[in-house]
């Protein structure tokens, strides 16, 4: 404990390194813009780097794309270096020098393409440099093929590393090596910023690798350690579609794990999305192919039905949101019921105890404590008091071409079926609108709106009819 509390006490600096191609992902996108697990994989990176290092203390290593690079991380203070040409691993360190070597402290250098990388590697990969220049995780691979062997040292110290040996100048013995580097790295900042310069471009791609560092430092009289970890597919970066595939499953896997862990029953977990950033209370049970998106808080008790979709939403406690769904950008308070087959666009208020029931559409709505819209509504720029009932078929017609209007309903008001609300307008508390009804005009408080014309019968006009055809 003492060792890991001083350990902790050194400022750490975190080099994400996204400045490649990418081409194996046959994309006009920068690979780290794609997207798994809710989040594109320069801000999982990122969102990693956070739980080990202030943002003035992370950077970012751009090159193909860097603009969109920049503007998909959005969190303030990070820093940004550009290689403009991709030169290699070690260039890509040799071009952020003036920025990263005066903050001293340990150095840890990632990948933009890792999202499955965790915090608690990367600790425990701080902790293992010791006394030493540094450390680099490694992992045991069915086909190391294309990776960097890990030649060990002394066997009485079974995490000293000799050398890194890449694939085309590995010897057959070598290459019958299963302990792969996986290109993630921590080193004493001082040490490593000391002998960088001697990386050297001597190889048959003309470029600056990390891997060097390994045989300069000892060869500087320091060491390097070797953390080797369970599971390979943390420290895997994402080279096409694919793996991309993969990463997101496992990223989702990790995401519902974790909220079934904290008492949220998820049915069918594997046919369920939830994004990183979602937050959901205990005893809410999430129905089959239910995606909860965004920065979505969902309290407790409730329930998602199958096939729902709610996102960057404000979900009060023991909410039902029932199958087929959608609700975005709303806040739904305490024991609302929303659908089945509802559509809450965005930018709606359902207060404590509503209902809004199947095919029942809401856009910029405000509806109060108790009232209900249970069928086949379309309620745009709306404001609904406390306890009013909108009859089934009921439109408010805020759009007149141009511009978009309110239409106001006050409270225990009471619309009628197939009402045809023109907007602007305004219904005062307790007022009844009559079935059919096209309101255009203002109705006051406790009255009685009838807008429909009167019905007339003409017997035995139907008989006539068909005998002239």
């Amino acid at each position: 404990m003492e060792r890991h509390n001083k350990l902790m006490q050194t400022p750490v600096t975190v080099v994400i390194l996204a400045a490649g191609l990418g081409t194996r992902m046959k994309s006009r996108k920068a690979k780290v813009l794609h997207r798994a697990g809710g989040r594109t994989l320069i801000e999982h990176a990122v969102a990693t780097a956070l739980q080990l290092a202030p943002p003035e203390r992370i950077c970012v290593v751009v090159g193909h794309q860097g603009d969109q690079v920049r503007a998909a991380v959005r969190t303030p203070g990070i820093g940004f270096v550009e290689q403009k040409e991709q030169k290699g691993t070690g260039h890509a360190l040799l071009v952020g020098r003036e920025v990263l070597e005066p903050l001293g402290g340990y150095l840890v250098i990632m990948y933009g393409d890792g999202p499955l990388l965790r915090v608690e590697t990367l600790r425990r990969l701080i902790d293992k440099v010791e006394d030493d220049a540094g450390a680099l995780l490694t992992a045991l691979l069915d086909d190391p093929t294309g990776y960097g062997r890990i030649i060990r040292g002394d066997a009485c110290d079974d995490d000293s590393i000799q050398a890194i040996v890449e694939q085309k100048a590995a010897t057959p013995e070598q290459l019958r090596i299963r302990e792969a580097n996986m290109g993630i790295y921590c080193y004493r900042s001082e040490l490593f910023w000391k002998h960088a310069g001697e990386i050297r471009a001597n190889n048959p791609a003309g470029e600056y690798y990390l891997t060097d560092m390994v045989e300069i430092l000892r060869a500087a009289g320091h060491g390097i350690r070797a953390l080797r970890i369970d599971d390979a597919r943390e420290a895997l970066g994402i080279n096409n579609r694919i793996e991309l595939a993969e990463a997101d499953r496992l990223l989702r896997e990790r995401k519902l794990r974790q909220l079934m862990l904290d008492g949220v029953t998820i049915e069918k977990p594997e046919t369920v999305t939830v994004d990183p950033d979602v937050s959901i209370g205990a005893d809410t049970i999430i129905g089959p192919f239910a995606q909860i998106l965004g920065k979505t808080r969902m309290g407790e008790d409730c329930r998602v039905g199958a096939c729902s979709i709610i996102e960057d939403s404000e979900i009060g406690d023991a909410v039902e949101i029932g199958p087929f769904t959608f609700v975005r950008a709303s806040q739904v308070e305490r024991a609302a019921q929303i659908g089945p087959f509802a559509r809450l666009r965005f930018g709606n208020l359902v207060e404590e105890g509503a209902h809004v029931g199947n095919f029942v559409e809401l856009k910029k709505a405000h509806l109060g404590a108790g009232s209900k819209a249970n069928h086949l509504a379309y309620l745009g720029d709306t404001e609904i008091g406390a306890r009013s009932n909108i009859g089934a078929g009921t439109i408010t017609c805020n759009y007149d071409g141009m511009h978009k209007h309110q239409t106001i309903i006050g409270k225990q008001a009471f619309v009628g079926s197939n009402s045809t609300l023109v907007a602007p307008l305004e219904i005062g508390d307790g007022a009844y609108l009559g079935a059919g009804s096209v309101i255009t005009d203002a109705v006051p408080p406790d009255a009685l709106a009838l807008g429909r014309a009167r019905q007339v019968i003409k017997p035995g006009w139907a008989a006539k009819r068909k005998q002239r055809g």
